[in-house]
Formats: C-alpha cells, structure tokens, sequence
C-alpha cells in the first residue's frame, strides 16, 4: 500500500501543480503580448528632392491690329522644359501686360496698358502638362487668353496708334 499512497501523492502534487502553474503561464504569456501591442520604438532617415528645371515660355500667337471696334485676338503660349534631370508639371500661365511702347511719330498724349484689356481664359489652364526633360514631351502649348483694344469714346487714345503691348508671360 505504500506505493499506491506514492502515486496518489504524486497525483495531488501534480494537480496542485496544474492549478498553480497553468494560472502563472497564462498571466505571464498576457504580459508579454501586452508588451507586443504596447511597444514602441523610434529610428531616423533621410531622402532627397530633386531640383526642378527651368521652363522657357514663348508667345505662340497674339493679335496685331488692335483698334476701337476691332474684337479681341487670341493669345497662347509655349512653355518648354529647358533642361535639368526631372519632368516638371506645369499647371497654368498667366499673361499681363508689362508696357506698351509708343509708336516713333505717333500723336502726342499718353498711352498705357490702362488703353488695352486681356480677357478670356486668364491665367490659361488649356495645355497643362507635365513636361518630359526631353522628346515631344518637352513642350506645351496654352491657349484661350485673348487681348483687345479698350475702347474709350470719351477720351482720345490717338497715341495708341501703332503702338506695341509688351507682354509677360508666368508659368505654374
């Protein structure tokens, strides 16, 4: 009978055992996936951005002989992509009037860039493009701005005879 008192002995140790370690391996395993969903960490990097290319815009198209009832002209312009290592998005270009230069013998009296009106599409979005570093891709062209003669019957624009609109030109 000592061994069977040996064996239910071990029994009882082994059941205490179960109850007491089970409990221990089940709270120390929801501590450590605690500590996984609770982590943290930190580190560093770097990257570099590209340095752009410059465009060259160009007067496509914009109207000669402007005068008092004479309608608006169309003007467009080219931007091409002059270079550099990277394509570069243009979205829009604007055109101002810069100067107007009086023609050599025109009549005596002021003409301004106040005598002449850009209407239609300004800045002109129609051609936004990104433009390649090289190949048929390098070039766009916008269009839809118009530019016009102002018309005022109540003064005399006589020295805007001949004149010349200087234009400028921004790309976005």
């Amino acid at each position: 009978m000592p061994e069977q008192d040996n064996s239910q002995r071990d029994r009882r140790i082994a059941k205490r055992i179960l109850a007491i370690g089970l409990p221990l391996v089940l709270i120390a395993g929801a501590g450590v996936g605690y500590a996984y969903w609770t982590s943290n960490g930190s580190g560093t990097g770097t990257a570099t951005s590209g340095v752009g290319s410059a465009v060259t815009v160009t007067q496509v198209a914009a109207p000669t002989n402007m005068a008092p009832g004479v309608a608006a002209g169309a003007v467009s312009a080219s931007v091409s992509n002059v270079g550099g290592t990277s394509s570069v998005k243009v979205n829009q270009v604007l055109v101002a009037i810069s100067s107007v230069t009086k023609a050599s013998g025109a009549p005596a009296g002021t003409c301004s860039a106040s005598d002449y009106t850009i209407g239609g599409t300004n800045p002109m979005t129609t051609g936004a493009a990104t433009l390649t570093t090289s190949g048929a891709g390098a070039t766009t062209t916008f269009t839809g701005a118009t530019l016009a003669f102002a018309d005022d019957p109540a003064a005399n624009q006589d020295a805007c005879k001949g004149a010349t609109v200087n234009l400028s030109y921004t790309a976005s």
